[in-house]
């Protein structure tokens, strides 16, 4: 990695964003052959599959357009990552299986759960998401700009998953607000109708020099009623092994963590309709963050290998407990489907802010030594969403496809920053009571949002196809900047409001060259919601919607009887009205910066020579670039005015590499009675940035022309970087044992860098690193009855 070194106080940083009250904690693979949703065949498979026919390469599906597809005919870049490779992998996070996604990028921030994911380059640089996140027909997650969902994106403990798709390119259509990069889909495993199964499982995993984890899980499937009514429950801990130490107080491995899931599902398969209740809880408890710390000037660790220093523990905890409701009717001439969900979100991290706010013990209140602090985030989300579709039987000539969405978000945002005396007692009187809390700052608000939607396909001929859709939302937006006491920000109270229609639209035509080659283009646009701004010197009173217009061409072909499978898919992203952060001296909120481009090429591969051996290579290559000088905040100070750019023409977009890519090797053997199997992933991701460029002006009061002094911070440069997984498994009847090993060269590299500097003197104290998993040994065990 490559440090800058800033020239200015004003870094632009998770604290940064969170005192300023505006964006709290912002910075700025194709699978086989799997079954369709509600599908049960995978229930009863064994966890090491017997060597499978070529032809299954032509067996993905998928329900891109709210619909049960084949992956082949569908006219976007679509990515499936199924059960069995996620067990293969040992997958536990995004992190683990990102790389097998052309696009797809995704930023650790020390423990799972504290991600930000980005697709083609579209970046997180204000505190809403760029990725919509759905579990089955139900959307997660905040939709405004007050619950960080840039960088606390769901990641669910993939255990009981069918599947995983990913949908590349815009989706405003039929997904909505924040799906401007794309779509992250869980799909679960329903419930079978026809035969009682169990399964048991256990793991052990190890970091060498680190600490040891374990897993349990446990499913069960019950036909209540055969044919009709079935039962689905699962449950599934696992403990994540630590492997950080601690320079400041000699703990080892602070960062052990633990995830849980629980799921229970409900079926009802009638004559004419089908009731599916669900109930799901996921938690995350994670000790400390997995930062490394390292030398501003140089880039090197500043202590011994992952190693870190904080003087204040950094836990996070999320829990997302989601309650779904789902009626497919079949009215014989079309379909209607009612889709309920409610949702409640629980997350908190606490932040090691003693090198932001540990001075002002000693340069600001005349103490003889810096003291400790620390910023406490609490955000509650409820989210309770309802869609109404109806759709024509699918295979006719023309199918179309109307409905409704509607969605309200009750959330609050609370912020606590703390100071003590460097030996964590509180400071002495009567100091501790006028600056022991140094802010409180609550943020409780509420979005709405009602959608009419449509979408159309019309075979024009055997050969050729059109698809069209349009989406029109209307949100309405409350907020308020509530601070009842410290001195970082005013005291009072500030609400605001907002209100915005949207309009989307996607083209999508499509031509069969041959029953296994398809071509098609396609148009369309996303929209990232805006909102009422916090009230704070230069910040406007709202920021806009982020509007994004994609253009893709792209062939999905599969040829040499179906040996090998080809897609490949250019675009060409315009991208206005980005929603940026701009802070002073930890003070910011959001402004509509300017416009950006992103443009690539995609390629997902699949080649198997023989009925034993498959490999395969996902590659991309992503010019991201910010298109003009983001518009300038002004910051009026006594005396002179700060001009702030937060990202200048030329600017490569954050932690989007130019060039990535992973190849996959699997090979399926029998050993007497036994079926086994090894495989290999290489991944490799080229060099990224971790911000854009910020410019500082001082300027005369009034006058932007004259400048009186001018610095400007430069991104951190991220080197490019290899990773080599391995697994094997053998397994015979009702049992399977696998194993793995997880970056097996223990490459040493950065998933995301972010500069930790004192609010009162701007000196950069330490580079926080997260590293990319090291080696990881892990084995597993499952018994199906």
């Amino acid at each position: 990695m490559t440090a800058s070194k800033p020239t200015g106080c004003s870094r632009r940083s998770r604290l940064a964003l969170a005192i300023g009250a505006a964006v709290a904690l912002s910075t700025a693979g194709t699978a086989l052959a799997q079954e369709a949703e509600g599908s049960t065949a995978a229930d009863a498979a064994p966890a090491v599959p017997a060597a499978a026919d070529a032809t299954d390469l032509d067996a993905v599906i998928v329900t891109a357009n709210k619909r049960v597809e084949n992956v082949r005919e569908v006219a976007a870049a679509i990515s499936v990552i199924g059960e069995q490779q996620l067990e293969n992998m040992g997958a536990n996070s995004l992190t683990d299986y990102a790389d097998l996604v052309p696009g797809m990028q995704v930023q650790d921030s020390g423990a799972p759960g504290m991600t930000s994911v980005s697709i083609r380059g579209v970046a997180a640089l204000s505190s809403g998401a760029t990725v919509a996140t759905y579990i089955d027909e139900v959307p997660v997650g905040s939709s405004g700009v007050y619950q960080a969902a840039n960088i606390f994106n769901l990641d669910l403990l993939p255990y009981d998953i069918g599947r995983i798709e990913v949908l590349r390119g815009p989706q405003g259509t039929l997904y909505g607000a924040g799906a401007i990069g794309g779509l992250l889909k869980y799909v679960t495993r329903a419930p079978d109708l026809l035969d009682s199964e169990y399964r048991i499982g256990a793991g052990l995993s190890s970091v060498p020099d680190g600490d040891q984890g374990w897993n349990v899980r446990f499913g069960a499937s019950l036909p209540l009623q055969e044919d009709r009514l079935g039962l689905r429950l699962s449950y599934a801990r696992n403990e994540l092994p630590g492997y950080v130490d601690n320079a400041v107080d000699g703990r080892e491995d602070i960062n052990g963590g633990s995830q849980t899931g629980a799921r229970a599902a409900l079926v009802w398969d009638g004559d004419a309709f089908d009731l599916k209740l669900a109930a799901l809880h996921q938690g995350i408890d994670s000790d400390n963050s997995a930062f490394v710390s390292l030398d501003p000037a140089t880039g090197d660790p500043m202590f011994d290998d992952l190693t870190g220093q904080v003087w204040q523990p950094q836990p996070f905890t999320k829990d997302l407990d989601l309650y779904s409701l789902t009626l497919d009717w079949d009215l014989g001439w079309a379909d209607f489907v009612s889709a309920t969900g409610w949702s409640d979100t629980s997350t908190m991290y606490q932040l090691d802010s003693t090198v932001q706010f540990g001075e002002f013990a000693n340069l600001q209140l005349g103490l003889p030594d810096p003291g400790l602090s620390t910023v406490r985030y609490n955000l509650e989300l409820d989210k309770l969403t309802q869609e109404f579709r109806l759709s024509s039987k699918s295979g006719g000539r023309f199918e179309w496809l109307v409905g409704v969405f509607h969605t309200h978000e009750d959330a609050i945002q609370s912020q606590r920053v703390r100071l003590l005396q460097r030996d964590g007692s509180p400071l002495p009187a009567p100091l501790d009571d006028m600056f022991g809390i140094l802010a409180v700052i609550d943020l409780p608000s509420d979005y709405k949002e009602t959608a009419l939607f449509a979408n159309g396909s019309w075979r024009v001929t055997d050969r050729f196809k059109i698809d069209a859709g349009v989406r029109q939302a209307r949100n309405d937006q409350w907020f308020s900047q509530n601070v009842p006491e410290g001195v970082l920000v005013a005291i009072g109270e500030s609400p605001g409001e907002s209100e915005e229609d949207v309009f989307t639209w996607s083209l999508s035509p499509q031509f069969q060259l041959a029953d296994d080659v398809m071509v098609y283009a396609r148009a369309a646009t996303g929209y990232q919601p805006g909102g009422p701004n916090v009230a704070l010197p230069g910040m406007p009173s709202s920021v806009d919607s982020s509007m994004l217009s994609s253009y893709e061409v792209g062939l999905k072909s599969q040829f040499a009887d179906r040996r090998v499978q080809l897609d490949l898919a250019a675009f060409r992203i315009d991208w206005d009205d980005i929603q940026v952060a701009a802070q002073f001296n930890g003070i910011g909120g959001l402004v509509n910066g300017g416009e950006a481009t992103s443009e690539g090429l995609e390629l997902a591969g699949v080649f198997r020579p023989t009925d034993n051996l498959q490999l395969g290579l996902n590659a991309a290559y992503t010019k991201a670039t910010v298109k003009n000088d983001f518009a300038a905040t002004v910051i009026p100070q006594p005396g002179f005015d700060v001009v702030l750019n937060t990202g200048l023409a030329g600017d490569r977009m954050p932690y989007s590499p130019k060039l990535a890519w992973s190849a996959t090797a699997e090979y399926l053997f029998d050993v007497g009675s036994m079926q086994g199997q090894v495989g290999a992933v290489l991944r490799w991701v080229g060099d990224r940035v971790n911000d854009t460029t910020e410019r500082q002006r001082i300027t005369a009061p009034g006058d932007p022309s004259t400048v009186l002094d001018e610095q400007i911070t430069a991104p951190m440069e991220l080197d490019s970087y290899s990773a080599l997984d391995l697994y094997a498994g053998v397994g015979k009847g009702a049992w399977s044992l696998r194993a793995y090993v997880n970056n097996v060269a223990d490459e040493r590299a950065w998933s995301s860098v972010s500069p930790a500097a004192s609010a009162l003197t701007g000196a950069v104290v330490q580079i926080g690193a997260v590293p990319i998993q090291p080696r990881m040994f892990g084995i597993e065990f499952d018994y199906r009855f």
